[in-house]
């Protein structure tokens, strides 16, 4: 009689989570008299379903009465095959104590049962023979102390493991994830002997075995031993299969193909293709190293034949090699004027772009070869003309104009390549790009260079500190073609709309040149010179143009536009041309004239309004300049002041640098009170909130400081705010008044919301005479280094009767 098991591998593990008591191990090791079910074939491991198929009369007896009962049994392996009924005798004295799970009789008389494995137990004594196998046995527990022993071993099992699954044809992928999964030391061997193809007398050891250490110890040599034997078979398959493939049967065809192709007449087409290489290389000026790398390889396809899949593995890295322009340069131009010439038909303004531009043509006319090419960087928002001048540049120069887009790049192999090891590898983009330029001194754009990311790929801008380092470009590596390449000779030009995301590292290899917003009289220009005539020349109005005067092109600028570029003004001239267009088209009458009124018709009424300045002085109410993405405008501060218990409140969407502004200026003032007029004891019983209209947009910066003290002291001392007077400038607890950025789009926006007079930080009068001289022409600017010199400008005197708004009483 025998039993046979339906699955050798067990089906499902169920071992108890980490942090949950094990009901059975907390038992007191006590006799227990249980039914012995013979297990054959197999060894039954705590925490382990198994199906069974017996065939066995001891067996089936057992499951039958067990079935009746309390459905526990000790599952314990024969040690031999025997014929008969099963005795005690033929079994091991350590088995499972299990759950009969299920128990189905089959059609041809045998018994499916289902057993689930609880824990180890020892058999003491034989107490019956019939109807079933009765004994009376022991738990077994092991030392449940994790200590640094037991953590060492855990790791390198499962190390042992992961390699085995991994090689192995025959383990289920999800055999390691499950032992992962295991937080029993002893439950990991137990997985790990029960998983693994070994003999029965050794996952039998395993079972006998009740130290946790001891046991991952036994199973960690069964997995060297089982490793070993799988690297070796894989091995000698893999000799094997080289063997066949350099099979007799092939050679013999590709020898008789040569016959046949030499007594037609024909030559071989694979021989064609190397000599076409070898003339390609000949040709190239190819540096020392790239031409003996250049020979090598071909040198390999001649002996290798066509067919092999690393044939057209170095086949595309020949080409790659020979497609590179090496040693080709442009013919550049030298002619200042044709350049000035160029750079002012195609921008209006940027005149310190224009000026380094020229520059270098001036240098490099008396320098030559010894110039270094420039590596310049354009910082400014969106729509002011950066990646344009970029391709002016190049025309302006005589030299190919390329552009590579970073936004969005995350793996450094986008920019160095990817190594030949790996399937489908690629040079990076960078000599991608070179290769299309054909040339070693072509105009190179690198586009949104502060839009790079990273993540466990790598951070591609560290690989582009070589690429932008005069230092180092010359010998640049990718590591596709694993040989030096020359960026020296390129014109590289970057581009970012904030330099707060560029790495430091990158930003010190470029010189910055700041492209601010353009003025209101700038945008004029601009669309008079280019936007209107390319507009009307893509819609077709080549033969019946529009006119559009200045104050309809102002109209639109004001009342259609928010930015600080003109990429909106010029969607909105081509809006309006694209509907006369139409009318054309549909012979109905049309403008020849745009007027105000007719924007208004064709594009509806105005989307934006211009903030305007208070119309009259108030207290408690201050103006200050801030900066956007689209440009500058005008904010206004609120202070109102009620009886309270000294709190302040913030209201406005406030970031935190501008809140810690507000909680300065509040510093400020009580410190200062006495010399301010204001009764320090005041503060205790009043509460105050600042507030900064158009709650829904977030406002962030330390430049608003001196504006919110000035209208907080406004508000205690009851005097009145000129309304006519903007400021900007952060504020430090001894009054200090420090520097601030964005000075022109600040004034370009105070300015349009109808200011006359500005206060700024004495150190950004540099940045104030950078601004048009037509622009300061109608302003009237006040540099202060101190507070109280902007309390003198534009606080007037206390008010008798101050109003009644400014200060509420708190019931």
């Amino acid at each position: 009689m025998e039993a046979s098991v339906q699955e050798e591998t067990p089906v499902l593990f169920n071992f108890p989570s980490a942090g949950t008591p094990n009901a059975l191990r907390e038992l007191p090791p006590i006799e227990r008299d249980l039914i012995v079910m013979p297990v054959p074939d197999t060894v039954l491991f705590p925490h382990m379903l198994a199906p069974l198929f017996l065939v066995d009369e001891a067996a089936i007896a057992a499951a039958e009465l067990a079935w009746s009962g309390d459905r526990m049994v000790l599952a314990i392996t024969r040690r031999e095959m025997s014929i008969g009924r099963t005795q005690v005798s033929d079994l091991y004295s350590v088995g499972v104590e299990a759950t009969l799970q299920r128990a189905r009789k089959m059609p041809d008389g045998t018994t499916s049962v289902v057993l689930e494995g609880q824990r180890r137990m020892r058999v003491l004594a034989s107490l019956e023979d019939a109807p079933a196998l009765r004994v009376r046995a022991v738990p077994l527990y092991g030392d449940d102390e994790r200590t640094i022993a037991i953590e060492a071993m855990m790791r390198a099992v499962l190390a042992l493991f992961e390699k085995v699954v991994r090689l192995s044809r025959t383990l289920p992928d999800d055999a390691y994830i499950t032992a992962l999964n295991v937080d029993d030391p002893g439950g990991i061997a137990d997985l790990v002997a029960s998983t693994l193809p070994i003999s029965i007398p050794s996952r039998q050891q395993i079972l006998e075995t009740i130290d946790p250490e001891e046991r991952l110890h036994r199973v960690s040599t069964l997995l060297t031993q089982e490793l070993d034997l799988l690297e070796l078979e894989n091995r000698i398959q893999s000799q094997v299969q080289k063997e066949v493939d350099r099979s007799q049967r092939e050679f013999f065809l590709r020898e008789q193909l040569k016959v046949i192709q030499r007594e037609l007449g024909q030559d071989d087409p694979a021989q064609r293709e190397l000599a076409s290489l070898r003339a390609r290389a000949a040709e190239a000026h190819l540096p020392e190293r790239a031409r003996a790398r250049a020979d090598e390889e071909i040198g390999r396809l001649e002996t290798m034949p066509p067919v092999t899949p690393e044939y057209s593995v170095v086949r595309t890295y020949v080409d790659w090699l020979l497609s590179l322009p090496w040693g080709a340069s442009s013919e550049s131009t030298i002619d200042l004027h044709h350049a000035a010439k160029v750079l002012d038909d195609n921008h209006y303004g940027l005149t310190r772009i224009k000026d380094r531009i020229l520059e270098f043509i001036a240098v490099r006319q008396l320098a030559g070869s010894l110039q270094r090419a420039p590596i310049l960087c354009f910082v400014g928002p969106p729509g002011v003309g950066k990646t344009s001048l970029g391709q002016s540049i190049a025309q302006a120069v005589g030299r190919p104009f390329i552009r590579l887009s970073l936004g969005g790049v995350r793996d450094e192999a986008e920019i160095r390549g990817h190594r030949r090891t790996y399937i489908g590898a690629m040079p990076g983009r960078i000599i991608q790009r070179m290769k299309d330029a054909a040339t070693l001194d072509p105009v190179f754009m690198l586009d949104e260079v502060d839009k790079l990311s990273a993540d466990f790929r790598g951070d591609p801008a560290h690989a582009l500190l070589e690429v932008l380092d005069p230092e180092q470009n010359n010998t640049f590596s990718d590591h596709y073609l694993d040989l030096p390449f020359d960026l020296s000779k390129i014109f590289f030009v970057t581009t970012a709309n904030y330099l707060d995301d560029v790495p430091e590292p990158l930003l010190d290899r470029m010189e910055v040149i700041t492209l601010p917003g353009y003025t209101e009289d700038e945008k004029l220009q601009i669309a008079r010179r280019f936007l209107v005539p390319r507009q009307q020349r893509t819609s077709g109005l080549t033969n019946t143009p529009l006119r559009f005067n200045n104050t309809t092109l102002t109209t639109i600028i004001r009342g259609y536009t928010y930015e600080a570029g003109v990429r909106g003004l010029e969607r909105e001239i081509g809006s309006i041309c694209r509907k006369t267009a139409r009318r054309i088209a549909e012979g109905r009458s049309y403008p020849r004239v745009i007027t105000p009124r007719i924007v208004e018709r064709l594009l509806g009424p105005p989307r934006y309004d211009i903030k305007l300045a208070e119309r009259d002085e108030q207290v408690g109410v201050a103006t200050g300049m801030v900066y956007t993405g689209a440009g500058g405008d005008i904010m206004a501060v609120e202070v109102s002041l009620m009886e309270g218990k000294g709190q302040l409140t913030l209201t406005g969407q406030l970031g935190e640098v501008m809140q810690e502004s507000a909680q300065a200026a509040l510093s400020y003032t009580r410190a200062n009170a006495n010399a301010l007029g204001v009764d320090p004891r005041r503060f205790e019983k009043t509460d105050i909130h600042i507030h900064v209209p158009e709650g829904s947009t977030p406002k962030e910066g330390p430049s608003a400081g001196i504006t919110i003290a000035t209208a907080l002291i406004s508000a205690l001392t009851g005097r009145s705010v000129r309304h006519t007077i903007a400021m900007s400038g952060e504020l430090t607890l001894r009054g200090h008044v420090l520097p601030i950025g964005g000075v022109k789009e600040k004034v370009l926006g105070a300015l349009r919301g109808g200011i006359n007079t500005i206060i700024l930080p004495q150190k950004n009068q540099r940045d104030f005479l950078e601004i048009p001289k037509t622009i300061r022409a109608r302003l009237t600017a006040h540099f202060v280094s101190d507070l109280t010199q902007v309390l003198e400008l534009v606080l007037g005197p206390p008010l008798s009767n101050p109003p009644k708004r400014t200060v509420v009483t708190k019931k």
